[in-house]
């Protein structure tokens, strides 16, 4: 059964085996994460609604490239839940292992969102369904966007 996290304006359901990291949410900034037992994570961060979610993006691997030189960034896009995201697949090593990690944004009426995960390379493969669906889960509990119309949902099909 998966646990939930509920609080700051976000909702997701994790795996109930990993940890929950609130020390920023509990310091006044607006983040979470969540460490599964190997190591790796997954992080979501709220931001004003007026920022820009390609500059966040950008920010998060100017911040990886300060910390990993050789870090190698491409930049995606990717569609969850039906709402497409903006943002970079990053390669890099650390304690000499390769590891991967994925910074992706999104901007919706009420807050610009940055959800960042990361493992070692082996245990990223083992994981990426299990942080597909704790993004997923995220976008699930958004409130539609203003210009959302149930007839013209994915389930219909466009009119």
């Amino acid at each position: 059964m998966p646990a939930e996290f509920n609080k700051l304006g976000i909702t997701f359901q994790y795996p109930d085996n990993w940890e929950l990291d609130e020390e920023d949410a509990l310091s006044g900034r607006r983040s979470v994460t969540v460490v599964s037992p190997g190591g790796a994570f997954w992080s979501i961060s709220v931001h004003p609604g007026s920022t820009d979610p390609v500059i966040l993006a950008e920010a998060a691997v100017d911040a990886m490239k300060a910390e990993y030189r050789e870090l190698e960034a491409e930049i995606t896009r990717e569609t969850v839940a039906g709402r497409e995201m903006v943002g970079y697949d990053l390669s890099f090593y650390y304690l000499d292992l390769t590891n991967t990690a994925s910074v992706r944004c999104i901007r919706t009426d009420r807050a610009t969102y940055t959800l960042f995960c990361q493992a070692e390379d082996r245990e990223f493969e083992k994981l990426h369904a299990v942080f597909h669906a704790m993004t997923a889960s995220f976008l699930n509990n958004l409130k539609p966007p203003k210009s959302w119309d149930p007839r013209r949902s994915e389930r219909n099909g466009p009119e």
